[in-house]
């Protein structure tokens, strides 16, 4: 069998305020998990809003360096949710990248690059670019 992805950490500092946001965003509630857990399913794969403190770690949470990418049906709902959920930093609009895919790119409220993609146009890497 081979390695299936099966949750993702998602660094917050306040884990009500991620709860807020994602359900917004996502349009599920998802589930508190431990004090400072909140998990939202996403496909099979558990997006997982974690904030240290209320856990009771003593470390502090700081952003991923990287998108986390989500396909989703209604790329135009997702973005007009995004203009009103309280994200850092939002896309002036959708666009279609040159690898073809349709998309926005935002931060969440903590920081964290996050990115919707139009479910009938993502690229998974089928075909090969020549140099």
């Amino acid at each position: 069998m081979s390695p299936k992805l099966f949750r993702v950490i998602l660094p917050v500092s306040d884990i009500e305020r991620a709860e807020s946001f994602y359900h917004f965003l996502l349009q599920t509630p998802g589930r508190r998990v431990s004090s400072g857990r909140h998990y939202f399913d996403c496909g099979g794969i558990i997006l997982a809003c974690y904030d240290p403190h209320a856990d009771g770690d003593a470390k502090a949470a700081h952003p991923n360096p990287e998108q986390i990418y989500f396909a989703v049906e209604e790329l135009e709902a997702f973005f007009a949710r995004a203009q009103t959920a309280g994200c850092q930093e939002l896309d002036s609009q959708i666009e279609t990248r040159p690898w073809g895919e349709r998309s926005f790119y935002a931060r969440d409220p903590f920081g964290n690059p996050i990115c919707f993609v139009d479910s009938a146009t993502l690229f998974t890497g089928e075909f090969f670019f020549s140099l």
